[in-house]
């Protein structure tokens, strides 16, 4: 029993050693780490960033200005860690020693410091210097990312005729659809990848060239939200918008010589002659000082002169002429009697100037032609009641079309209820009247010889002056012989 007491004493005193001898060393073993933490580059502190050790003894956080202090850190080896959620962790390996302070500065990077960019994108259509591609061409292209990044794309388009730039932003697919493309141009186009990231991986730059201008003889107007739109069809349909639906565009003529259109568009309160390429680029203001004006916009006329390098056009009782550069501005001729003139054409053969003149209202017209000198020639129609209009000449100057309201009604709103359209031979005086199957309640309007002068084309609507509008044509040997070319189409001209 002694003995056994004895044991125990013995045994307590050593656990009482040691403990006394751990206490001891945990007392002497005590250390700090202290330090900055600051983003990769710049040096700007970093606030939040989580610092602790492993094995694990305390955990602080930085303050605004990117510090830190763990105290009282035992001595011995550790792997201290920063880490935010943000930021790429960063880990130091670090001997405490005791009652030392060790300073630590770590520099860390952003989360994504590490992802890969996108790879190069890939054009696949139109292939590199493909021709004849279509004024709106969809453009295709490949493109991956090494982690599946989510990737957005920027569309680079360029021309090889002026310096303009176009840049399509935010693409979310491999295609894109562009429109309005010039005829008869080279475009370069370049495809930049962006996964949100990293910067910009630019594709290589392919080329590619458009159809030439298409030969679409007819052009006429449409209106579209609520302005008139100019638009030029071949023979078999195939349209082509000129003039943006956000401008009044409005009685285009061609002319084959130097391959433009001319036409007018509204301009604040006035209305002035422009001119512009066969597939409506290069756009330019040939009047200025002195507008297009008369009783009526809708029935206003103007015409070419001197091969398309002069414009004929009325100003009120004045007629004038202008280069098409705006240049030489000239006043022609002046009623004597007043009246407006309303419409003009002229014929290239005789140099006879064809002049359609009426009232303030629209009435009393008179359809008469002079010389270049301003003498008259010849009286087409006067002392008819009723409105009249749509004067051209044969390619020889020996006929003359225009159109008469045989009904002779007039009103104040210039309400036509019959309009037909003649044939007016020079020589012989005889005036044909090509609208014989012309339906009822219709009127036959804007007429034109066609370029080979066996039909004309011309306006055809209901008399109640608000139904749709479509474009039509006679042929002149044998006027029974009508046929819509065009529906809801108006102010035709076919060269």
């Amino acid at each position: 029993m002694k003995k056994n007491l004895i044991y125990i004493l013995n045994a307590f005193i050593l656990i009482m050693m040691i403990s006394c001898s751990e206490d001891t060393i945990d007392i002497e073993g005590l250390g700090v780490i202290k330090g900055k933490i600051v983003l990769e580059g710049t040096n700007e502190p970093l606030e939040n960033v989580k610092v602790s050790t492993n094995p694990n003894t305390s955990t602080v956080f930085t303050d605004e200005n990117g510090l830190y202090r763990l105290e009282n850190v035992p001595a011995g080896d550790y792997s201290l860690s920063a880490e935010r959620e943000d930021l790429l962790a960063e880990f130091e390996a670090v001997s405490v020693l005791t009652d030392a302070e060790i300073e630590i500065v770590f520099e860390m990077d952003i989360a994504t410091a590490n992802n890969k960019p996108p790879n190069t994108p890939e054009l696949i259509s139109p292939a590199d210097n493909a021709e004849n591609i279509a004024v709106e061409t969809t453009l295709i292209w490949r493109a991956s990312d090494p982690e599946d990044d989510v990737l957005s794309y920027t569309l680079t388009l360029r021309n090889d005729t002026n310096n303009t730039v176009e840049t399509f932003e935010s693409i979310t697919d491999t295609t894109y659809t562009v429109s309005n493309l010039s005829y008869g141009v080279k475009y370069f186009w370049q495809i930049a990848s962006n996964d949100g990231i990293n910067e910009d991986v630019n594709s290589e730059t392919f080329a590619f060239e458009t159809v030439p201008v298409p030969n679409n003889r007819v052009v006429f107007t449409r209106i579209i939200d609520g302005n008139n739109v100019i638009i030029s069809t071949n023979e078999t349909g195939e349209e082509v918008q000129l003039t943006s639906e956000n401008r009044n565009s409005f009685r285009p003529r061609r002319n084959t010589t130097v391959a433009k259109i001319a036409f007018l568009r509204t301009v604040g309160a006035e209305t002035h002659l422009f001119i512009m390429n066969q597939d409506g680029t290069e756009t330019e203001q040939v009047t200025s000082n002195v507008s297009v004006s008369g009783f009526n916009l809708g029935e206003i006329d103007y015409a070419w002169d001197d091969n398309g390098a002069k414009l004929l056009f009325p100003n009120q009782d004045k007629l004038y002429s202008i280069n098409t550069d705006g240049s030489g501005l000239t006043l022609l001729y002046q009623t004597l009697n007043g009246n407006l003139i309303t419409e003009v054409d002229k014929n290239i053969a005789t140099g006879n100037i064809a002049l359609k003149t009426n009232d303030l209202d629209g009435y009393n017209v008179e359809i008469f032609t002079i010389n270049e000198s301003g003498v008259l020639q010849e009286t087409v129609l006067t002392g008819e009641m009723g409105a009249a209009g749509g004067i051209n000449f044969s390619i020889n100057g020996t006929r003359l079309v225009y159109t008469r309201d045989v009904s002779g009604f007039e009103n104040p709103d210039y309400r036509q209820l019959d309009s037909h359209i003649f044939m007016y031979t020079f020589s012989s005086g005889n005036n044909l009247d090509l609208s014989i199957e012309k339906l009822a309640g219709t009127n036959d309007l804007d007429v034109r010889f066609s370029p080979d002068e066996a039909n004309v084309i011309f306006t055809n609507t209901s008399n109640d002056g608000v139904s749709q509008q479509n474009i039509e044509t006679i042929e002149i040997a044998n006027p029974d012989n009508r046929t819509t070319i065009k529906e809801n189409g108006a102010m035709p001209d076919w060269e």
